[in-house]
């Protein structure tokens, strides 16, 4: 009664659907009951009904009048003896109905399924009382796909998947699977024929490098946020201080040996430090499983799994939660733009280009050796979106910072002549990654407020954080690469060329409110031979912290929000090493001990006064006291806030300034707040003795003006107290 061609392709590893053979079937007035068992001796249903061997390869039967039939559980066991003598049972995964809703199915064929997440992958649930994993996984080119793992010695024709239809989804539920059980799936080629392991692209964990299976997970943390949440959704960050400690996990700090902490205890050794100095938000480089460690986690295999190399994805959520309960977001670098190439992964994942084009002009990037996604197809932009979402909701994450916008944008990013296709009306913007960007954004935006999505965005592409209902990209915010770019050229000189280059500091104020910038300093900066912050500083060791300091000043006092990579704010010497820690011991010399109060006291400015952080997007929130002294090197401006004004100089030369007047908004006492060459800094505390008496001498069209005292290499604040 089976047809044979059905068992051929079953023998062969070809069947799209199992159940058509497997199960039970009714024969006219009998029923008959299949199992498929190619590493079985002897089997046995429900432990008393021995079955007979049907094929060589593993094909069992066992025919049944209906009236045994219907004494058989729903649900039955198969018992089988193997060839070792070793016995096993399980419920048949066969006995079980479809899984997957035709609305989930039908949702992510159209790309708008934003909980896809909790239907793919492996997802732990108990049917009819009985408790398992239901496997789904998207692959439709592939021709049979089955579920390996530890469970059934990886051996690819016990559990094959049922075939969903045009959907191109797989699914099968496996009773007695649970919490830790590694899994992959192997999948054959409808075309080629070629056979290979895959990775689950939903996968919640995965193991560590170099190991590539999967492993079952489900969540047991009990969140303590919900205050954090609360206010979070009403969080007015265009209005507030926003100061960004840009941390990798992995050389932030090790334990003893050398090796890796814990998420657990990273959270307690990063919160207190964090806190003490002042910074608002944590932002993580890629915590997503990667393979390589020197890849800093850009090059992601797992995008639903938190590496392993720091502990279990309940670990990150307890780093999440205590960081929100002291009061600091908690932001994470995302890639959506490229993915590796390694095979165990999302790369030619049926054996097709699945996530990716297929036309390497289209579908790599050259330098960086990776895939880029297909934005065109809607599972892959749902797999993406619903990622970003994933991170949001299940982990609590107050924000994505994407990485590599640019890429994405533009066609022939990187690209020679030749080497790129056009989009459908000639031009080199891909409107496929445009229109992702811009309804991620539209999504995190709408289902959860008060989150942030930063671009990393290099080019002068308009509007990258304004509405898309405005026609702008729909980012929160973008980092200033500039302004960036700009300011460490101009410090990088020797102060004797700096009046020639004057205008790379104050160009920035004529784009400064086109966009909702953060200013960063980030890990690009300090690494590939570039050299260290402090190192990139001109002159003797002094002066090169002393710039430092200048620098770190001249970011936090300008319009922005900031953003500061770990080892930046206590002077780091040496370039940025991802396999070891940082040097904290550098902290017990003066002189970097000093940058670290100086970043703390900025913080503490920035927080304190909204004259720094109100209006950091607005014209209105700043104005130019003398940008014109490019031949002392000297610049001045004010920050304002409803009434409250704050008085920025900087001396960009070694050269104490007597005697340098300059222009007041107001007649009073103005208290010198900040001095970046104070003693507390390492600086050599000269200074103004703490206040100033503004005279009545207009200057710089100010209607008063006060005689300063400029340290070298230094800044200096002022307030006016009465």
């Amino acid at each position: 009664m089976i047809d044979k061609a059905l068992v051929e392709r079953l023998e062969q590893g070809r069947l799209h659907d199992p159940f058509q053979i497997l199960g039970a079937h009714s024969v006219g007035k009998e029923w008959e009951i299949r199992v498929w068992m190619p590493t079985a001796k002897q089997v046995r249903l429900e432990n008393r009904f021995p079955m007979q061997r049907l094929t060589d390869s593993g094909l069992f039967t066992l025919t049944l009048s209906s009236k045994e039939f219907k004494a058989l559980p729903r649900h039955y066991d198969v018992h089988w003896d193997d060839y070792n003598g070793s016995t096993y049972s399980q419920v048949s995964p066969y006995s079980f109905e479809p899984l997957l809703g035709e609305l989930d199915l039908h949702l992510f064929a159209e790309g708008q399924h934003w909980q896809i997440y909790e239907h793919l992958g492996a997802q732990t649930t108990i049917i009819d009382g009985i408790p398992g994993v239901q496997f789904a996984v998207w692959a439709p080119s592939a021709e049979r796909v089955s579920v390996v793992g530890d469970f059934n010695g990886w051996h690819g024709f016990r559990h094959p998947m049922r075939n969903r239809g045009g959907s191109g989804v797989w699914e099968i539920f496996i009773p007695g699977m649970g919490q830790g059980d590694k899994y992959k799936f192997e999948i054959r080629n409808s075309t080629t024929g070629d056979v290979f392991s895959k990775a689950d692209p939903y996968a919640r964990g995965m193991e560590m490098r170099p190991q590539t299976a999967c492993y079952v997970f489900d969540s047991q943390h009990q969140w303590q946020d919900q205050s954090w949440l609360e206010r979070r959704a009403s969080f007015d960050w265009p209005h507030k201080p926003v100061s960004i400690y840009e941390v990798h996990l992995g050389s932030w700090q090790r334990n003893d040996a050398g090796g890796f902490l814990n998420y657990r205890e990273i959270a307690h050794r990063l919160v207190e430090y964090v806190v003490w100095m002042g910074y608002t938000h944590i932002e993580l480089m890629p915590i997503t499983e990667h393979p390589l460690d020197a890849s800093w986690g850009y090059q992601t295999s797992g995008y639903f799994a938190p590496t392993s190399r720091f502990g279990s994805p309940d670990d990150f959520r307890y780093f999440v939660d205590y960081c929100h309960r002291h009061n600091i977001g908690v932001f994470l670098d995302w890639v959506p733009a490229h993915f590796p190439k390694d095979f165990f992964a999302l790369a030619r994942f049926d054996g097709t280009a699945l996530y990716e084009h297929a036309d390497a002009r289209l579908g790599e990037h050259r330098d960086w050796g990776t895939y880029i996604f297909n934005f065109g197809r809607n599972e892959v932009r749902n797999f993406l979106i619903a990622n970003a979402l994933y991170w949001l909701k299940e982990f609590h994450i107050d924000g994505l910072r994407v990485d590599a916008v640019a890429s994405m944008l533009y066609l022939d990013y990187s690209r020679e002549e030749g080497d790129w296709l056009p989009n459908k009306y000639g031009g080199r913007e891909n409107l496929d990654a445009i229109a992702f960007l811009q309804q991620l954004n539209a999504e995190v935006h709408s289902q959860h407020p008060g989150t942030l999505v930063m671009a990393e965005e290099s080019t002068s592409w308009p509007m990258v954080s304004r509405p898309t209902w405005m026609g702008g990209l729909g980012f929160s915010m973008k980092w200033n690469m500039g302004w960036m770019n700009d300011t460490l050229d101009y410090f990088e000189k020797d102060p004797v060329y700096r009046p020639f280059h004057h205008n790379q500091l104050t160009f920035s104020q004529m784009y400064a409110y086109t966009e909702n910038f953060i200013l960063p300093f980030s890990h690009d900066e300090v690494v590939h031979m570039k050299g260290a912050l402090a190192q990139k500083m001109p002159g003797d060791d002094w002066q090169k912290m002393a710039n430092l300091r200048l620098l770190l000043s001249y970011q936090w006092l300008h319009p922005g929000k900031k953003l500061l990579f770990m080892g930046c704010d206590f002077g780091q010497w040496t370039e940025w090493n991802e396999a070891i820690g940082l040097p904290w011991h550098l902290t017990d010399y003066p002189n970097h001990r000093g940058v670290m109060q100086l970043v703390r006291r900025l913080n503490q400015l920035y927080q304190v006064e909204e004259a720094l952080h109100k209006y950091d997007f607005e014209p209105r929130g700043f104005s130019w006291v003398d940008c014109h002294d490019y031949s002392q090197s000297i610049l001045s401006f004010e920050r304002h806030a409803d009434g409250e004004t704050l008085v920025c100089v900087f001396n960009f030369t070694p050269v104490p300034r007597y005697r340098y007047r300059i222009g007041l908004p107001q007649a009073g006492r103005y208290q010198e707040v900040f001095n970046s060459d104070s003693h507390l800094y390492g600086g050599s505390n000269l200074g103004n003795n703490g206040a100033v008496d503004s005279q009545q001498h207009p200057w710089m069209n100010r209607p008063v003006s006060a005689s300063l005292t400029l340290p070298p290499l230094g800044c200096v604040v002022f307030k006016r107290t009465d």
